[in-house]
């Protein structure tokens, strides 16, 4: 398989400039609208788990889940100070959000940053991230390390349970953190902050309702966002490479897919979809994205990955670096033979 990568183009930075323009109206109208979508939602479920039954709370989870990704993806923005004009308004806003969307603002922002300053160079990888070996490393790895790694690939780890267990677990404890004293007291403050939540909504709707209705949306909203930041870097015309070739703006343009949705799905999913863009200016907000392929349709065709061509991503699962693409468990056992 031939890629046609592009070199970008030393003006993007200035030619994005007047996108980073952030929006304290905008902002704020965004957030309304979102939480008050949610808590309708939420309210909808709750009449359905009352007097119509479980199995109609939990399709209800859907959209509940799908919209605790948009307030996540409002939270991220702070994450990145590109929703509001202020720092400090960034921040407190993202570390109330963060109560809502179960993921500690301040640990994800450090991580999240980190795949933004390292994205797509081989020898960075494991911050902020889907864990991805090489063929090599594979092949050299012991047979209990390639069944873990099997194991972790596979679509019911990876897009079920894993995603449950980051959220309800994981982002409680940040191990990997764990020396920095400031993101781990904010981590222990937000989880203080999604207990007191937790207790009073069990108080005033019943343990059971709250069972039932608000952890499977988080558990929807979990696996909705680990698909899609899926989906923004492990597709066939991705790009990994090793310094001194990797270079930040090439990996951005090219290892970043344009997951051109319908439009309802990009409303709710925050334009996350156009995220070549994104990497290259993480300071424009999400709202502004689309204005950016408007104005420079050259590129909308470069990622550009539809829905039903994404749902073929699921079996690609190592970098074969000698013929720069991913490959399946099954082609990477091709090459290994023949090798």
């Amino acid at each position: 398989m031939t890629h046609n990568h592009v070199q970008p183009e030393k003006a993007w930075s200035k030619r994005l400039a007047p996108y980073r323009r952030a929006s304290n109206a905008r902002a704020w109208v965004e957030i309304a609208l979102t939480l008050t979508l949610f808590l309708a939602v939420w309210a909808l479920s709750w009449a359905a788990f009352t007097h119509v039954g479980l199995l109609a709370s939990l399709v209800l989870s859907i959209p509940g889940g799908a919209l605790l990704i948009r307030l996540f993806i409002l939270q991220h923005d702070c994450g990145h100070g590109s929703l509001f004009n202020s720092t400090k308004l960034n921040d407190s806003v993202g570390r109330c959000l963060a109560v809502f969307t179960v993921t500690p603002y301040d640990s994800w922002r450090d991580s999240h940053a980190r795949h933004h300053a390292h994205s797509g160079n081989l020898h960075e990888r494991g911050f902020g991230d889907i864990d991805t070996l090489t063929v090599e490393e594979y092949r050299q790895s012991s047979r209990w390390e390639q069944i873990k790694y099997r194991v972790y690939r596979h679509p019911i780890v990876l897009f079920g349970l894993g995603p449950a267990y980051m959220f309800f677990l994981r982002h409680r404890v940040p191990l990997a953190l764990i020396k920095d004293k400031t993101i781990w007291l904010n981590t222990m403050v937000t989880n203080a902050g999604i207990a007191v939540v937790f207790l009073a909504m069990m108080y005033v709707f019943g343990i059971g309702a709250f069972l039932w209705i608000h952890l499977p949306m988080i558990a929807v909203g979990a696996s909705i966002g680990t698909w899609l930041f899926y989906v923004q870097h492990q597709f066939d015309e991705t790009m990994w490479d090793v310094p001194p070739e990797w270079k930040r703006d090439v990996a951005a343009l090219n290892g970043s897919s344009y997951y051109d949705l319908p439009k309802p799905l990009m409303w709710i999913s925050g334009n996350i979809g156009i995220h070549h863009v994104h990497h290259l200016n993480s300071r424009i907000p999400f709202h502004q994205l689309p204005k950016v392929l408007k104005d420079f349709p050259e590129l909308k065709s470069l990622g550009r990955i539809t829905f039903w061509q994404s749902l073929k991503t699921i079996r690609l699962a190592l970098w074969d670096e000698k013929e720069r693409r991913l490959v399946s468990f099954r082609e990477a056992r091709q090459l290994m033979a023949a090798a």
